[in-house]
């Protein structure tokens, strides 16, 4: 094939763009049909339904640039009245509303310009339609056009009266900020970029179960009360969660921490290996997440400090009481048992959290191995010895 001779490109943009559209058109038209749901590529393009019946079917037309006016020949045109004309029962007066969304503005005196929401002219529009209709004009529209035609006057008058033309709708470059528009009252204050891209981390899930149909629709209900979850973790009392289980790779950690001292720590008291490995990914998520939270000026290391100093408090009294209870002549089978029960318990513990109302137990896990892999607590009844000896080998 030679170079050029097909490009993807547009069409990928396309599909995406739909993707993105549907979250704002959840935003801007939700608040009106809080009890309606939307969904993708199961009516339409997009469309809205209640209680599972199809209210409006949008189809969603992008193109780049904007020199190019929407006419009544366009091809996008046709085939949008060709979709609806062969799902949507067009002569039915009670069918679902149909929306034709696109970047291009529709030509001035034209049928799609009459189809607007203001300065709205069926008549006209069906009197322009019905003659492009008639004309000998492209192939590609001829079947189509033939198929209007062989609706009755009646159907096509119906079928007209359902369709509205959303023209000059933005671009793909531009629905991020449309959507942050839709959001403004609801973004933090000097943390709106992190919101923003956590909300559309939120809809690509959302999206990507919808089109695979582990979600049918999404209710209106819904989205607000995660957005608004979103929003929460941004109070004063929380934190957001920032690095998720599933965006880590846990045969790359094993191998980059295999020899640190925290997973050393556990070695002596004989953790469970898959235990032990997922330990190393609470390490690594709860020093990561420390990282990007201060970078983005949600703690500060004030903050930090005075979380461990409460989890080494709370180890300091716990270890204790493990020393206690071994006798003084305590084999290394019995110390090892102790240190891998103390590590079991205080890993279980959830009653200590860096804010009152955070409380995704992989931090306070992940902390607790960060203070073991400075040596600052510990497991076995002699780690501080084993600590001192390990670190003098490496030096």
């Amino acid at each position: 094939m030679a170079r050029g001779s097909h490009n993807a490109g547009p069409n990928a943009i396309g599909y995406q763009h739909q993707t993105w559209w549907a979250l704002l058109e959840l935003l801007r038209s939700g608040p009106e049909r809080p009890d309606s749901a939307i969904s993708l590529e199961l009516y339409d393009d997009i469309a809205w339904d209640q209680a599972g019946t199809p209210t409006e079917l949008l189809q969603v037309k992008h193109h780049q640039g904007n020199h190019r006016a929407l006419t009544d020949r366009a091809t996008d045109v046709w085939k949008t009245l060709q979709v609806w004309m062969d799902t949507a029962l067009p002569g039915n007066v009670e069918g679902p509303a149909l929306a034709l969304v696109t970047t291009q503005v529709a030509a001035e005196g034209s049928a799609m310009a009459a189809l607007r929401a203001i300065g709205r002219d069926e008549e006209a529009a069906l009197a322009i339609l019905e003659v492009i209709a008639a004309e000998k004009g492209s192939k590609e529209t001829s079947a189509t056009r033939q198929q209007f035609l062989g609706l009755t006057p009646s159907e096509r008058r119906s079928f007209l009266h359902r369709i509205r033309v959303i023209d000059g709708s933005v671009h793909i470059e531009d629905v991020n900020a449309a959507v942050r528009t839709c959001l403004r009252w609801t973004l933090p204050l000097g943390h709106e970029e992190l919101f923003l891209s956590m909300v559309w981390q939120w809809w690509d899930g959302q999206a990507l179960a919808l089109l695979q149909r582990r979600l049918i629709s999404l209710d209106v209900g819904a989205a607000h009360a995660a957005i608004d979850d979103i929003r929460d973790q941004f109070a004063r009392a929380n934190l957001p969660t920032l690095i998720h289980l599933a965006e880590v790779n846990e045969d790359e950690l094993r191998e980059q921490y295999r020899t640190r001292p925290f997973v050393q720590q556990m070695q002596w008291v004989a953790f469970p290996p898959r235990n032990l490995q997922k330990a190393i990914v609470d390490y690594y998520r709860a020093y990561t997440q420390a990282v990007l939270w201060m970078d983005e000026d949600l703690i500060g290391i004030a903050e930090l400090t005075r979380f461990e100093h409460e989890l080494v408090d709370e180890w300091e009294r716990e270890f204790e009481w493990m020393v206690d209870s071994l006798d003084e002549d305590a084999d290394e089978a019995a110390k090892r048992a102790a240190g891998k029960e103390l590590l079991r318990t205080l890993l279980n513990q959830t009653g200590i959290t860096i804010r009152s109302r955070y409380n995704d137990p992989f931090f306070a896990r992940g902390q607790r191995h960060i203070l073991a892999d400075s040596g600052t607590i510990g497991w076995h009844a002699d780690f501080k010895a084993r600590i001192q000896d390990l670190l003098s080998v490496r030096l």
